[in-house]
């Protein structure tokens, strides 16, 4: 595929065309003010305000785009890069799409334990990784390749026992499957070729990592309000993990302050009690649209 006449300069990153990551990239780039039109009618897409082209193509295909350059950058999950072995970089871990490649069998058969294995057929669309990790504990077995629906092979005796990526896990349970051993971790990563850039594409680079970085911080935390007695203010900095110390500022009420600061949202209800016992009132959680650090 040959590039732009612009190529110099623009971005152009891959992204799933459709499938579960899709939805999450492209809220992403809105999120960080990318504005283009309909996605989902066309190949590719050129932003309207920011100097970069959408390519949507199979996520199988985005890590060998992203190495041989006909993409600068590329959304797709950790576990297609690791079964493509593509040479590229990755930017970044994006904590979305998390799921595991793992190896499955029947609940009540005769796999039971990795050692089981040994001589059985397993049926996966990974089997460069699923070998890898066989060749790695020196187990022996025969490998089926097969494009979805992975979880039905044993049913179908296709296979004695699968490798297939796991979010729930209740696929496998539905087949009357079970969970044995996991292979990958996954999550979406934002990778980048390994090709030489031009300085206004590095340029471009950094622009992006600071609008991504930026929203991905803001939407793992949340700006709190709360009303103290001023003599718990020691106490209440203490207990709030923030990002940066608190802003108190007086009230009417003399013995009373207003505490604003950063904090992330996973631990606010940890600490919610132990703010109360030491006096906060009023407590309010407002989302934050972006930040910067």
């Amino acid at each position: 595929m040959e590039r732009t006449a612009d190529s110099k300069t623009s971005l152009r990153i891959a992204i799933q065309k459709s499938g579960r990551l899709t939805d999450k990239t492209i809220e992403l780039l809105k999120g960080i003010g990318l504005r283009f039109d309909d996605y989902k009618r066309n190949l590719m897409v050129k932003c309207r305000n920011f100097d970069v082209e959408l390519l949507l193509i199979r996520d199988d295909d985005i890590p060998e785009y992203v190495q041989d350059g006909v993409c600068d950058l590329g959304f797709v999950g950790a576990n297609v890069r690791a079964e493509t072995g593509a040479d590229v970089r990755v930017l970044r871990g994006l904590d979305y799409g998390v799921c595991r490649l793992s190896l499955a069998a029947r609940k009540d058969g005769a796999i039971q334990t990795l050692e089981d294995f040994e001589g059985k057929t397993i049926a996966t669309s990974y089997p460069n990784l699923t070998q890898q990790f066989l060749d790695k504990h020196n187990i022996g077995a025969n490998l089926v390749t097969i494009s979805g629906a992975v979880e039905i092979a044993p049913r179908l005796e296709v296979a004695d026992a699968i490798c297939d990526l796991v979010s729930t896990g209740n696929t496998l349970k539905a087949n009357g499957l079970q969970e044995l051993e996991v292979i990958l971790e996954s999550e979406t990563q934002l990778i980048q070729t390994n090709k030489e850039l031009s300085p206004g594409k590095k340029k471009l680079i950094e622009k992006f990592l600071i609008r991504m970085d930026s929203h991905q911080q803001a939407e793992r935390s949340r700006y709190i309000m709360m009303n103290a007695p001023k003599s718990s203010v020691p106490e209440i900095k203490e207990i709030i993990p923030s990002l940066n110390s608190p802003t108190v500022m007086p009230l009417a009420d003399e013995e009373m302050v207003a505490v604003h600061t950063v904090i992330p949202i996973d631990q606010f209800w940890v600490v919610m009690e132990r703010l109360k016992k030491e006096g906060a009132t009023g407590i309010v959680i407002l989302p934050i649209e972006s930040m910067i650090l």
